[in-house]
């Protein structure tokens, strides 16, 4: 079970998507602006547009039929923030808009970003 502050990685068809655990069954996460779009498409028009939004949503509706695992895999090399501070962090980012982009502030940067204090992706480094 994920704790407050964990990292989630959730296996998409060709890329993982991370979202940040909140408590409660919530999750913060960078996603399109147009919330209803299907993920693969939310992906490309993101990546077009360098719009994306920071959305809270339950855990179940942002993993749907895919694979998560927590992944606090940064651990080992950085140190996390005070939980409380990441959550607070978070919780100011809900509903704001996060200039994305696939190479420097993607979505596995910004949940990085609010564990660690800084954010980096080994998915593209």
């Amino acid at each position: 079970d994920p704790k407050p502050g964990d990292l989630i990685e959730i296996k998409r068809p060709l890329y993982q998507h991370w979202a940040l655990y909140l408590g409660n069954g919530y999750v913060i996460h960078v996603t399109a602006v147009d919330e209803e779009a299907p993920p693969l498409s939310a992906s490309t028009v993101t990546l077009c547009t360098k719009k994306a939004m920071v959305r809270k949503h339950l855990l179940k509706k942002v993993v749907g039929n895919d694979d998560w695992h927590v992944n606090n895999k940064y651990d080992c090399s950085h140190t996390p923030l005070p939980v409380e501070k990441i959550i607070q962090r978070a919780e100011r980012w809900v509903d704001k808009e996060w200039t994305y982009g696939l190479v420097e502030r993607n979505c596995e940067h910004f949940v990085t970003m609010l564990r660690y204090g800084e954010g980096f992706s080994e998915q593209v480094s």
